[in-house]
């Protein structure tokens, strides 16, 4: 279970632990190009479009991986979703059914994936994607596998959040970052960049970059505005989500941050509720987060769903139309 994003990774920081945690950042990054060189990629007979990023969550991944599903099946596309299954028990390969499975299982992301097109988990990608074909995938969205070397891909989806950029570009775990990102834009065909560039960015070439905006959903937006809420996520980067309840003028009375992935115990959902009605507020959280409730105890707090909306989504379309023409 990996914490919160620290705040010395970010790239104003003025802490001395990157600088101390780098001799351990640098055999992290050995150790990453060491797996690189020595695995080979298994091509399967169908396009794969990998969705990653470079810096250990936060970045919009899921939500992007989530908008690019759409934009496949609006051209015809039969895409499913191929997923590690951080989080879960089961190693695979195995489709998702959100009716039996729960986050403990496969994971909190696939839950969120298998809503919107059929989601294979697997340790085993390639084994993963190949069970996808088999059940009438046309393509694959291999999500957060950028770092994932042992599936051939056709395009490869890069996620940066404008607004982070790549932190104090230092590597695990002085920095975000999951490999230098020299070697990240290599095998980068192009560029999602979410909201507003913050901080610098890197030159990415002649590599398209596709803007977007994660807005938040209108009718959880109205239901919201004004209203008192403890809001509360167990994700990389938790303000992100606080900065989108202030966005539709929900009230944030108190806030709450859990490691990411966070497994929410019986008892501690009932403290979290009792402690909003205390406050006189209603408790929201994430849609990640709600992956991770009991059924039962999922009607017991408010959700803020968001997506992603592209500046270009026709840009986006005559990309992957030109591009997996080619195979």
């Amino acid at each position: 279970m990996m914490p919160s994003t620290p705040a010395f990774w970010a790239a104003d920081s003025r802490s001395a632990w990157p600088g101390l945690l780098a001799p351990v950042a640098a055999l992290y990054g050995l150790g990453s190009r060491l797996k690189r060189i020595a695995t080979a990629p298994q091509k399967i007979s169908i396009p794969v479009v990998s969705v990653g990023n470079l810096v250990a969550g936060g970045a919009g991944k899921t939500p992007a991986a989530l908008a690019l599903a759409a934009r496949l099946q609006a051209l015809g596309h039969r895409p499913y979703f191929v997923s590690r299954g951080y989080g879960g028990r089961l190693r695979g390969p195995e489709q998702v059914d959100p009716r039996r499975h729960i986050a403990a299982d496969v994971g909190d992301e696939p839950l969120l994936l298998a809503q919107a097109a059929p989601t294979w988990i697997g340790r085993d990608r390639p084994a993963a994607a190949r069970a996808a074909v088999s059940a009438g995938a046309s393509c694959i969205l291999a999500d957060d596998a950028h770092q994932t070397y042992s599936l051939a891909r056709t395009l490869s989806m890069l996620v940066v959040d404008g607004g982070y950029g790549f932190g104090n570009r230092r590597l695990l775990p002085a920095g975000p970052l999951r490999e230098p990102i020299a070697d990240g834009l290599a095998r980068t065909d192009a560029i999602i960049l979410i909201g507003t560039a913050r901080t610098s960015l890197p030159d990415f070439g002649t590599r398209p970059v596709f803007r977007a905006e994660l807005r938040p959903d209108a009718e959880d937006a109205a239901r919201l505005y004004r209203r008192r809420v403890l809001a509360f996520a167990g994700i990389a980067r938790p303000e992100k989500f606080f900065d989108s309840l202030r966005q539709i003028d929900a009230e944030i009375v108190e806030t709450k941050s859990f490691p990411d992935h966070a497994a929410y115990q019986p008892d501690m959902i009932m403290r979290l509720v009792e402690r909003a009605h205390a406050l006189n507020a209603v408790p929201v959280t994430t849609t990640k987060d709600l992956a991770r409730f009991p059924v039962e105890a999922r009607k017991m707090v408010e959700c803020l769903r968001v997506a992603l909306r592209f500046a270009d989504p026709a840009a986006m379309d005559a990309f992957f139309a030109e591009r997996l023409s080619r195979g």
